[in-house]
């Protein structure tokens, strides 16, 4: 069966705990699905915003909230070996209940430069996150783990029938920006999950690469779920519900042109951006800052990066064009003034259209 069309949050963990929390309880309490938790990177420390540790957070989360689903979006295998990683899982998995945490993983650039990969020796990320994968199935499973892979080594034991551990299954999720990666999602796991700044042609070019993989692999790709993460914030005034998505987006566009360059390639072809049409916007990043950058994402530059962003209807009718491309999870990656507002609004005025 496909999976059911969701709607969500993907929360960046450089906010104060206290805000993500009441984010989450926010989020609960209006009906959305899913918070997914972006593991903040080390790099935005050099723009005032700390970074956090998702699966530190996500059983506080889980123990704040009632039905919201709580995501890892991502964890990369590069800062934590799989074994840590798997039980790291456990204790979200235990503190969320049945159906209620979602792990993704992902080797992220902007992490493997932050920790030296490529500096003493090759880089798989590839293998890397194949290999985590499968070492963090088998553990959750209660299976025992005996891995001499290219990358990684995992040793333990099956669990005991007697051990008091949940035993229902964790859906695994991967990132993935360019084909191989795709594709890997499409053969091995639960889902995919996109990058910032993805917009509807992305979501067509993703959800081929998945489909094409999965049928290779004798799976049905229609049942695998896409989570796009796209930049938005809303208002009842059009101009002031896009300016929320134009501060974000000027962020991860310079991130593209500073960490990323070269994988986000596709990412912005596809968006229909040059690296020369958003050299200024990173430029801006590092001399003056995200409000800096804001004022360099033209409106042009925003409509190409297409937000769900503005009034209600405007965010209602963005929705409906993410779910047409074939994205069957939506991840608001929301901004701008008054958060908390913004997902009240989401959630009493956009949410309710997509629930009938």
């Amino acid at each position: 069966m496909p999976p059911p069309f969701r709607i969500g949050v993907m929360q960046l963990t450089m906010e104060p705990l206290e805000e993500i929390i009441e984010h989450a309880r926010i989020m609960d309490e209006h009906g959305f699905d899913t918070m997914w938790l972006a593991e903040a990177y080390p790099w935005w420390r050099k723009h005032s915003m700390e970074a956090r540790s998702a699966s530190a957070l996500s059983p506080v989360l889980a123990r704040e909230t009632e039905r919201l689903a709580i995501g890892w979006g991502i964890i990369s295998p590069y800062t934590r070996h799989p074994l840590q990683i798997a039980m790291e899982a456990r204790v979200t998995q235990e503190a969320a209940g049945p159906g209620r945490f979602y792990l993704g993983l992902g080797a992220s650039k902007i992490f493997m430069k932050a920790v030296g990969v490529g500096e003493r020796g090759p880089e798989r990320p590839l293998t890397n996150v194949k290999e985590a994968i499968e070492i963090i199935t088998s553990y959750l499973a209660g299976e025992a783990v005996d891995v001499e892979g290219r990358e990684f080594t995992a040793r333990a034991p099956a669990l005991k029938a007697d051990a008091a551990a949940p035993d229902w299954r964790v859906p695994i999720y991967m990132a993935g920006t360019g084909p191989r990666m795709q594709a890997t999602a499409g053969a091995m796991a639960d889902g995919l999950l996109t990058p910032s700044i993805t917009t509807p042609g992305f979501v067509r070019y993703a959800r081929a690469n998945v489909a094409a993989a999965a049928a290779e692999a004798g799976r049905d790709g229609a049942e695998i779920d896409v989570g796009c993460t796209i930049v938005a914030s809303i208002d009842e005034d059009r101009d002031r519900g896009r300016d929320g998505a134009r501060e974000i987006a000027g962020m991860y566009l310079a991130n593209k042109v500073q960490n990323i360059k070269g994988s986000a390639d596709v990412l912005l072809d596809n968006a229909g951006l040059t690296f020369e049409e958003i050299k200024p916007v990173a430029d801006a990043m590092e001399s003056g800052g995200r409000l800096a950058a804001k004022a360099m994402v033209t409106d042009e530059i925003l409509d190409k990066c297409r937000p769900i962003a503005g009034t209600p209807a405007d965010c209602i009718a963005q929705i409906e064009e993410y779910r047409e491309a074939g994205c069957s999870h939506i991840m608001l990656e929301l901004w701008g003034e008054d958060r908390a507002r913004q997902l009240a609004l989401f959630g009493t005025e956009v949410l309710p259209h997509f629930r009938t």
